[in-house]
């Protein structure tokens, strides 16, 4: 009898959780995968030329009164999440006809308070029920500034020490971050004048150079201003050097007064991240969590479509004994876990959980044109896979290799030759199941994403309720609403069962002439799947990681540097069992 209440209870159990598996993530999920996965909305500013693609930017997570509002540029509304994981699309009930870019958020006390990107005269809207799309006017037209001065990437501040609010905004190649005072009594008019706060200097700050690498002279682009006030400084942070390449990254002024003055952090950029399959993390604001823990947001580039297509990704964040501002973008590309109380350590939230599938071979179901399968195992958002037509039953099959424990999965679509400019959601959603198998002959079903509520996932992450020994993973199609089959990446997260590569030896850091510049080798180490370089102003400050992959180079020359500032490096390997040991920190560079 025992052994009857036994099997029956296992055999419920596997019922609960393969239907907690409908969508793919389990109530009470617990990790997170870059890029977020929300429902990106279709962009229309390329209407008129047919150019059709999912896009989000400049992000403003706010923590409100214990849940998570998430305000991104055209989006038609917001989303409202209680765990940082389940985002909820809202439509509000007013929003401007052209959309908002880069918008002001902002909580202070039972408010929330929203103000779009503009030069012209434009209200600040607010919401004591935003769970709701609740949105009334604040103030109904905020005066006008001087022409070209904007206010384009605002962010408004409220000191809770001494009760003053102020705004920052900026967003060009000529002009500085400005500030001003904003009267509470007025209904946050402007009080006074705005001020100039800083300028970029790319002839000091490498990572202030445009472009690839750094590599453009063109004149660089500053934005996206954020405040966050800390021990009782003033960090204004910013993104730069431009949205539209991979080292998109946030930097910080400190100052001791809300307008300054202020001082150029020497750790910058705080949050960089151009290795690796998401690349960039500029233009985004800083924010805790229920348990006290900071998180950075910013803006990876896609590009594929259109320069300014874009997602979103978050990072934990914080500031070290020094008062140093951080986020940890280390294998920011891969599953970690959702806070349930404040970290000790800035890595403590990456899972362990490896990228399996890089390089693995892939076969599909039908190939259109060049577009191969194998793009999707590349990391890179910019190659993809298309299917012959965009039918149910369609199949990518992704070989491991060897068994392995499967902990998660990604699928990252792409809009390919899209047509759709309307976000209706009776049309744009996403739907596929997900299958495994030990020997490619018998699958099992991992994941099911066809019952409602439907919605659409451009980077549909699926994590695991346990681990799931495979060889073979295999994404099966139902529907995209777009005329096109197209995915980027098919990624496996999760444990090989082999070895962790050795650290890597020989590491060499030279700083050139100039010293925005420094050339760095390694000795490659057998079996490892691709290298962080680690590198920050102490031995123990190490909080920047580019990501470089085995098979390319085992050199990176390093356009990141503050001309004056001494450096420190270090190296470890990685590999889909596990990282190494990092190796030797060296001296100051």
């Amino acid at each position: 009898m025992k052994s009857v209440i036994i099997k029956v209870v296992l055999l419920l159990t596997a019922v609960f959780f393969k239907a907690l598996l409908v969508q793919g993530q389990l109530p009470g999920q617990r990790t997170y995968c870059n890029p977020m996965d929300i429902d990106y909305k279709y962009n229309f500013e390329q209407l008129n030329e047919r150019i059709s693609y999912r896009s989000a930017a400049d992000p403003v997570i706010v923590n409100h009164q214990g849940e998570y509002y998430l305000f991104a540029t055209i989006s038609g509304g917001y989303w409202h999440s209680m765990d940082m994981v389940s985002w909820k699309y809202i439509v509000p009930s007013r929003w401007p006809f052209e959309d908002m870019c880069a918008p002001a958020a902002l909580s202070v006390r039972d408010t929330l308070f929203l103000f779009q990107s503009t030069f012209e005269q434009r209200p600040i809207l607010y919401s004591v029920e935003p769970e709701k799309g609740q949105l009334d006017f604040y103030n109904r037209w905020l005066p006008r500034l001087p022409k070209d001065i904007g206010p384009w990437d605002p962010a408004i501040f409220h000191d809770p020490d001494t009760d003053r609010w102020f705004m920052y905004w900026g967003s060009s190649n000529v002009y500085p971050i400005f500030g001003a005072e904003l009267d509470y009594s007025k209904r946050l008019a402007y009080k006074g004048e705005y001020k100039p706060l800083f300028w970029l200097d790319q002839y000091q700050h490498g990572w202030e150079r445009f472009g690839p690498n750094h590599s453009d002279p063109i004149k660089p682009f500053m934005e996206g201003a954020w405040m966050t006030k800390y021990n009782g400084r003033y960090y204004l942070q910013y993104g730069a050097p431009g949205t539209e390449y991979n080292v998109y990254a946030n930097g910080t002024y400190v100052g001791k007064d809300p307008l300054g003055p202020f001082e150029y952090a020497p750790y910058n950029p705080f949050s960089y991240k151009p290795g690796g399959f998401v690349q960039g993390t500029g233009h985004g604001n800083t924010f805790q969590d229920n348990f006290g823990n900071y998180w950075n947001t910013g803006t990876p580039w896609i590009a594929v479509n259109w320069n300014f297509e874009r997602r979103i990704a978050m990072f934990p964040a914080g500031f070290d004994k020094d008062d140093q501002l951080y986020a940890t973008t280390r294998f920011g590309d891969l599953p970690h876990y959702l806070p349930t109380r404040k970290w000790q350590d800035p890595n403590e939230p990456f899972t362990g959980w490896m990228l399996l599938s890089y390089r693995k071979p892939v076969t599909a179901s039908s190939v259109q044109d060049t577009m191969r399968a194998g793009k999707v195992t590349d990391e890179n958002p910019r190659t993809f896979w298309v299917a012959k037509h965009n039918k149910a039953g369609e199949t990518l099959t992704l070989d491991l290799q060897a068994e392995q424990e499967v902990r998660a999965v990604q699928v990252n679509y792409t809009d390919y030759k899209s047509d759709i400019f309307d976000n209706n959601p009776e049309k744009v959603y996403t739907q596929f199941k997900l299958h495994t198998s030990r020997d490619g002959k018998k699958w099992d079903l991992l994941a099911d994403l066809t019952r409602e509520p439907r919605r659409d996932r451009a980077c549909a992450y699926v994590e695991l309720p346990e681990a799931v020994r495979a060889r073979y993973v295999r994404y099966q199609h139902v529907y995209v609403g777009a005329p096109q089959l197209a995915i980027s990446d098919f990624r496996v997260f999760g444990k090989g069962t082999g070895q962790a590569p050795a650290t890597p030896g020989g590491l060499q850091v030279v700083r050139q002439k100039d010293q925005r510049n420094a050339d760095i080798s390694w000795e490659r180490v057998p079996g490892a799947v691709g290298y962080n370089i680690l590198w920050g102003i102490g031995p123990d400050k190490l909080y920047q990681a580019y990501q470089i992959w085995d098979d390319q180079p085992n050199k990176l020359e390093l356009r990141a540097l503050n001309a004056g500032v001494p450096y420190y490096f270090a190296i470890e390997a990685f590999n889909e069992n596990g990282v190494s040991k990092v190796s030797e920190v060296t001296g100051k560079r």
